[in-house]
């Protein structure tokens, strides 16, 4: 039965509003980047944040690889501001023909406008659009911009994108480069917090990624400043050996090519390490592509089928017996792949993907020939090599086996929910959400609090299987990690689908202490390496707990952090003395006068919270935990990105692997900040 009260369809051709040409809007220069800025810098939370230093930084290298630069410096400032400095031509300053007006205030105020769509000012370039600086200028509150050459210093401010005055020479100077600073606009960024961590990984790269040249980092925001430089001559070589810190590994010498094949410049360099993950790092023009492109694909191919070839002719496989597959030779690998080329057909903005089909071609072919001679001239890396690709395919046919014989049984098809699944009513993915709960305690606190029509609860006894290393025949074994996969509903491995996501909100729920880490750990590991795509969906989420309860009279509030259960105390201790007055002044009015130090006392009191630590979601009532964790309209959650569960992954590999000097080295390093240590009397 239709509700009374609905509506009746309107007439989509009788609206009353107007549509003609005066509704039809004209966004011009800027305008669009402010409008849409996702459509240029990826998002505007933290990564789009530091995609502006990004923007910026491409310019500078694009003048290295372009050799006319050597230096590169970013520098943080106070007040959110960002330098970045470079020693090539500088920016040109004369009148630009088209535009009537300086060619610096043209390439920082209009979109495609630079010197890469033509002519041999950049052979390559990774700034292919043409969007790069002035996208950074449209989202800044502020920026400046000093261009020294041809014998003078020149300047210009701009206001989110508009001039403040035209290009003017304040002064002469013998030096040649450009100094850009800017100040990201917090009308567009929400949040505006540059991480050094996150930038000093950016530039390190890239100094991998351009040999001879020197990349320089101050933070200058502390009262010492924080400096950091970075310089490789051995370009790839040094970036795989870095990447291959505290592995163990296969072979020492190292495969490296660096070739020209169809105008098209080819560096690669790899290493085979004893691990069953494979690191695969690769760039078009000095950007990183993380969605591979046809460059990878070129460098896949010619890997399978390099390997396939040797291991025929010197008899390590048998007529009989299969090709080794691509996953095969990939296992245990870390290889950085970098291509140069004129056009590169990048796909959106962000440059996540090379398109370039002359890409897979010219790659497939390099790499080819490289790596038959280094076969021929290297036996015993060669053995090393195969052995293991060998191993892996060995590994795969046992493990696609007993894949088989537990999927006989009935792992996934056909069997019923888990049993300690407390399931939601709705069926629909998009309302749903999964709480993973730790312990049968936490997990029944958890079923009485929850809303039943979109929460379902799975709790997990103890600490799940430790994934390091572990293949799917002994994850499909282990009865806490099949109840999970049964009820999220995508099934693993080669049977995982992602349209059978019965949750778009997977929430893990944990304790708060040292065990309730390494099980948020443990998660995160497994959601990284064997569902990864339900991560990069946005589906994972981190419940976040309060840590303490803070209660004075009847007033309770709770605080998530050290810091807030501070603020709040001093709050509530600030508020009690009026409080009291107040109540004073009601009983004097009802009481006899002898009643005032009964009033004292009880001033003293209301003056002193009441704060209870929650060690474990067990101790909070299921009101509390709906309250404070659960209810939507409450709760904080932090939705877990593939960079955070990377992270954990690495955190594991490096705490729970079989090298010891890497966890040696972590443990010494971080001793002295530890905050939670569990001590057994």
């Amino acid at each position: 039965m239709a509700e009374k009260n609905a509506e009746k369809p309107k007439d989509s051709t009788k609206g009353s509003a107007s549509y003609g040409a005066k509704d039809i809007y004209v966004l011009e220069g800027l305008e669009p980047v402010r409008k849409r800025p996702g459509m240029y810098i990826g998002s505007t939370g933290v990564a789009g944040l530091h995609h502006l230093i990004w923007e910026v930084v491409d310019n500078s290298t694009d003048e290295a690889m372009a050799g006319f630069a050597k230096n590169v410096t970013v520098e943080l400032l106070a007040d959110n501001k960002v330098s970045v400095i470079d020693d090539g031509r500088g920016i040109p300053v004369d009148v630009h023909k088209q535009t009537k007006k300086s060619a610096l205030d043209t390439v920082m105020t209009t979109l495609h406008a630079g010197g890469k769509f033509g002519g041999e000012s950049y052979k390559v370039s990774g700034g292919l659009h043409g969007v790069g600086v002035s996208v950074v200028n449209a989202l800044s509150e502020w920026l400046k911009v000093e261009v020294e050459r041809d014998g003078g210093m020149y300047v210009q401010e701009y206001v989110r994108g508009v001039p403040k005055y035209k290009v003017k020479k304040i002064g002469a100077s013998k030096k040649h480069g450009t100094r850009v600073t800017f100040m990201p606009d917090p009308q567009i960024f929400p949040e505006i917090a540059f991480n050094d961590k996150t930038i000093l990984d950016f530039l390190r790269q890239r100094a991998y990624l351009s040999k001879g040249i020197r990349i320089n980092f101050w933070d200058r925001r502390p009262k010492v400043p924080i400096f950091y430089g970075f310089g490789f001559e051995g370009g790839l070589l040094s970036f795989v050996k870095y990447a291959a810190r505290g592995k163990n590994r296969l072979h020492e010498d190292i495969f490296y090519v660096d070739k020209e094949q169809e105008n098209m410049q080819i560096e690669c360099a790899f290493l085979y390490v004893d691990d069953t993950k494979v690191q695969e790092m690769s760039f078009a023009n000095n950007i990183n592509t993380p969605e591979g492109g046809m460059h990878l694909t070129g460098f896949r191919s010619a890997l399978t089928r390099s390997l396939n070839n040797f291991a025929r002719a010197e008899g390590y496989l048998k007529e009989k017996e299969e090709n080794l597959t691509a996953d095969d030779v990939r296992e245990g690998l870390i290889v950085v792949l970098s291509v140069k080329l004129r056009e590169p057909q990048f796909e959106g903005q962000t440059k996540a993907k090379l398109g370039n089909p002359e890409a897979r071609t010219a790659t497939e072919a390099v790499i080819g020939d490289a790596l038959k001679e280094f076969l021929e001239k290297h036996p015993q890396e060669a053995k090393a090599i195969i052995s293991k690709v060998i191993l892996t395919a060995k590994a795969r046919l046992a493990a696609r086996a007993a894949r088989d014989t537990v999927l006989r049984k009935g792992a996934f098809e056909g069997l019923t929910l888990p049993g300690k699944l407390a399931d939601c009513i709705s069926k629909n993915a998009a309302d749903s959400e999964l709480f993973i709960v730790e312990g049968d305690s936490a997990g029944g606190t958890a079923k009485q609090g929850r809303n039943r029509q979109t929460q379902a609860i799975l709790p997990l006894r103890g600490k799940i299987l430790n994934v390091e290393r572990a293949r799917l025949d002994r994850m499909l074994a282990n009865a806490e990690v099949r109840a999970l996969v049964v009820a999220i509903g995508t099934a693993i491995g080669e049977e995982f689908n992602m349209e059978k996501l019965r949750y778009h909100k997977i929430v893990i729920m944990t304790d708060a202490d040292v065990d309730g880490a390494h099980i948020r750990t443990l998660l995160l590991t497994l959601f990284y390496r064997y569902f990864k795509s339900v991560v990069e969906g946005g589906y994972v989420y981190i419940a976040q707990p309060p840590l303490y309860k803070v209660q004075l009279g009847k007033a309770i509030q709770y605080a998530y952090s050290d810091d807030e259960k501070d603020k709040i105390m001093k709050e509530m201790q600030k508020a009690a003395p009026a409080k009291a007055a107040a109540k004073k002044k009601t009983a004097e009015a009802e009481t006899p006068v002898e009643g005032e130090e009964e009033g004292a006392e009880e001033t003293a009191k209301t003056r002193m919270p009441d704060v209870q630590r929650y060690k474990g979601l067990g101790e909070m009532s299921d009101k509390q935990l709906w309250e404070t964790t659960m209810n939507p309209e409450n709760r904080l959650m932090k939705q877990v990105t593939i960079e955070d569960a990377e992270k954990a992954d690495k955190l594991f590999d490096i705490l729970m692997g079989d090298a010891v000097e890497p966890r040696k080295n972590f443990i010494q390093a971080h001793a002295a900040t530890v905050k939670n240590i569990d001590l057994v009397a």
